[in-house]
């Protein structure tokens, strides 16, 4: 009697699966709602990637951007030469640190996803329970974060280079137009991602696209000595609002104007064209162009 196992107790089980909680239907998502704790391991995730080897993202391109201002202060020879009134140092620097955060900002976010689809790593991206828009803003504020990271040491190497002279003029412009300039180019370096097959084309858009549009957007001269042509395409390149916006709050001086009202309208289009910019990235993104095929 002692080694009967009663028959209720056998079937006791049955009674708890069947009240237990069902699962879901399949394919149904289980995070509704904004994810907090997934964005902001994603945004982790890729800063500690470039973090890891920040003398190559941070620290090279701070010694890159210095040379250029090492060799043009010494190609112009007179150090008594003005330009809207300051020295020439003076007048470069600004736009050498804002041409330094859009280029890494636009080298950061175009490599996240086309070196996962290279290595074929880029599920470690799509699995996780992340909308599109959610994977967007990880990857676009971790290049920001990178631009601001460069931004930070170039300024501190140009603070230090003689005859340079930083002071913020009007603050609101060099916050502005910082962020929005490294947005921009994080917007467009994901975009280049979504796009690009191979390193090569990666390095296409960077070398006959935004390397161009860097040098040419007035970082180095003020649009005012070139011909009604050339002014008339400087104008047309987004690139020249946001390094004179930027030169506008050290200097209070730009090509754009040297008021807040004169500026304002650039600022505000700029930030305009980021929502069109992210708009379309967004909708490419969620198409799962390049990268759900």
């Amino acid at each position: 009697m002692a080694d009967q196992v009663p028959t209720q107790s056998l079937a006791s089980p049955a009674p708890q699966r069947a009240t237990g909680r069902e699962f879901p239907p399949q394919g149904q998502p289980q995070i509704t709602g904004f994810n907090r704790i997934g964005l902001w391991s994603l945004y982790i995730k890729e800063c500690r990637r470039f973090l890891k080897v920040q003398t190559q993202t941070v620290w090279a391109p701070a010694v890159t951007t210095l040379l250029f201002l090492v060799i043009f202060t010494v190609a112009m020879g007179r150090s008594d030469r003005l330009i809207l009134g300051v020295p020439f140092a003076t007048f470069v620097a600004p736009g050498l640190i804002m041409m330094g955060m859009m280029q890494n900002a636009f080298a950061n976010a175009s490599f996240s996803l086309l070196s996962g689809k290279l290595q074929g790593t880029i599920i470690d991206l799509l699995m996780p329970p992340l909308s599109e828009a959610e994977l967007m803003i990880g990857i676009v504020m971790a290049a920001i974060t990178r631009a601001l990271m460069v931004g930070g040491a170039v300024s501190l190497a140009m603070a230090l280079y003689p005859g340079v002279e930083l002071q913020a003029a009007h603050p609101w412009a060099i916050v502005w137009f910082g962020l929005m300039g490294a947005t921009m180019l994080a917007i467009v370096g994901l975009l280049a991602s979504l796009w690009a097959e191979k390193f090569d084309h990666n390095a296409a858009i960077t070398n006959f696209v935004v390397a161009p549009l860097s040098l040419l957007s007035g970082t180095f001269y003020v649009i005012s000595n070139l011909s009604p042509l050339f002014q008339t395409i400087s104008r047309a390149n987004p690139f020249f609002y946001m390094i004179s916006g930027f030169r506008f709050g050290f200097l209070g001086e730009s090509d754009i104007g040297n008021t807040n009202e004169a500026v304002l309208g650039a600022a505000i289009g700029v930030g305009v064209l980021n929502l069109v910019l992210g708009f379309i990235t967004y909708r490419v993104l969620k198409s799962g162009w390049k990268i759900k095929s």
